[in-house]
This record gives structure tokens, C-alpha cells and sequence, in this order.
């Protein structure tokens, strides 16, 4: 299972942040790079797309997981950090080249696990 998560964000921090207009949340280079490399912007939507729901509003701390249940077909699962879930979403298709990848959002700011 290949996940993208060891293909980007090279190392701990993030040397620019982007602003996300539609959302009004900061993203991190290695996010930035995901979602240019894999034309995955839409996972940032969906990211943002949730956050409208008050339970999330009250969540500073957010782990996404993108996760291949079969061929082109995805789950993405929002948690609180400790294994509580807070969102959940079916993709019917997509065409990520990876089996999975994991985005903290994190006071406002999306990024991978290793640049926190």
C-alpha cells in the first residue's frame, strides 16, 4: 500500500505557507505539493468543505485520512486526534495515484503529519 505521505514534505516545518482563499486556511508547502503533484486539490476541499459543521469548528486539532477501499474508489476519514470520528466522506472516483495519505489540520493550518 503506497502511501503518499513518504513521498512529500521533506522535512519537519514547512518553509512556506499558501493562503487557501476559498477556505481562509493557511496550507503548507508539502500540502501544496501534494495536491499540485497529484491534482488533489479536491482533497483540500473536502478538508474544507466540513468545517462549516460546529463539531469541527470546535476541533483545533484534525487528522484527514484519505484511504483506498478498492480501485478508484476512497474514503476520507476525519478523526479528533484521539480516534474519535468527527467527519466522514465516500468517493465514489478518483484518480490519486496512492493508496492513502494523512493531512493534520491544525489551528487553521493544513499540513502533513511530518511538518508539524
Amino acid at each position: 500500500m503506497t502511501n503518499a505521505n513518504h513521498f512529500f514534505g521533506s522535512s519537519n516545518g514547512s518553509e512556506r505557507f499558501f493562503y487557501h482563499k476559498p477556505s481562509r486556511i493557511l496550507i503548507t508547502s508539502g500540502v501544496k505539493q501534494l495536491a499540485d503533484t497529484c491534482s488533489a486539490y479536491w482533497f483540500i476541499d473536502i478538508i474544507t468543505s466540513h468545517q462549516c459543521k460546529r463539531q469541527l469548528q470546535k476541533e483545533r486539532f484534525q487528522v484527514w485520512d484519505l484511504k483506498r477501499i478498492n480501485e478508484n474508489r476512497f474514503t476520507v476519514v476525519a478523526t479528533d486526534g484521539n480516534h474519535k470520528r468527527i467527519a466522514y466522506q465516500y468517493i465514489l472516483y478518483s484518480d490519486f495515484i496512492y493508496d492513502q495519505a494523512t493531512l493534520w489540520l491544525v489551528d487553521g493550518t493544513l499540513m502533513l503529519p511530518k511538518e508539524y
